[in-house]
């Protein structure tokens, strides 16, 4: 936790390549494999607090440690921002050069979940019970996520889209929902070393 979570604000733990992206809508096999990563993300997390108890969502490893019911949180509210920033690039980016895609899609799936590199969540993300509940904090993640999912089926020009990320090199918008998927894994990963504390709850 020692440096700000640059990758959320900015997906830059990505590498630009060489080949083929200006203008190009996004292929079925990326569509399925965007959907299926969004899909697969989300059901670990229902996996990962299926049951949990009052006790369990609130046990902290640590005081320097977040709880099951603040990581929710944090998922939750990420979902949205990262979301809006795929939104955003959509309206407003231009077409970039040519790049390796398939190079850039799988350095956001490798880089973003690995959990050995350590960041400080932006001061908007950091939990301060937001949604009232962790019960609450899930229901909002679901129904974000299916807003995620909406925006990856229904636009054909994510490819189209690119910025430059500020440290490594250029991204585009379905590399960014691939970020959000990829971020949820990164969180799902810390709830379950939460749970894996030996003084985790028994219930």
């Amino acid at each position: 936790m020692k440096r700000i979570l640059v990758a959320i604000l900015w997906p830059v733990i990505i590498m630009a390549g060489g080949v083929g992206s200006k203008g190009q809508n996004l292929s079925q096999p990326d569509l399925d494999r965007g959907l299926q990563y969004l899909e697969t993300t989300k059901k670990n997390i229902v996996d990962a607090t299926r049951g949990l108890s009052e006790a369990q969502w609130n046990f902290k490893p640590s005081v320097f440690k977040w709880s099951a019911a603040q990581v929710i949180e944090h998922i939750a509210a990420s979902e949205d921002l990262l979301r809006q920033m795929a939104e955003n690039q959509i309206k407003q980016a231009p077409p970039g050069p040519d790049r390796d895609l398939k190079k850039t899609d799988d350095r956001v799936l490798e880089v973003i979940p690995d959990r050995s590199r350590k960041f400080q969540a932006p001061e908007q993300l950091r939990p301060r019970n937001q949604f009232g509940s962790p019960e609450a904090a899930l229901k909002h993640f679901l129904e974000s996520r299916a807003r995620t999912v909406e925006l990856l089926k229904t636009t054909p020009d994510l490819r189209s889209h690119v910025v430059d990320s500020g440290l490594l090199g250029k991204v585009d918008a379905f590399e960014r929902i691939l970020f959000v998927a990829a971020h949820s894994e990164r969180h799902t990963k810390q709830l379950l070393e939460v749970k894996a504390d030996p003084k985790f709850p028994k219930q």
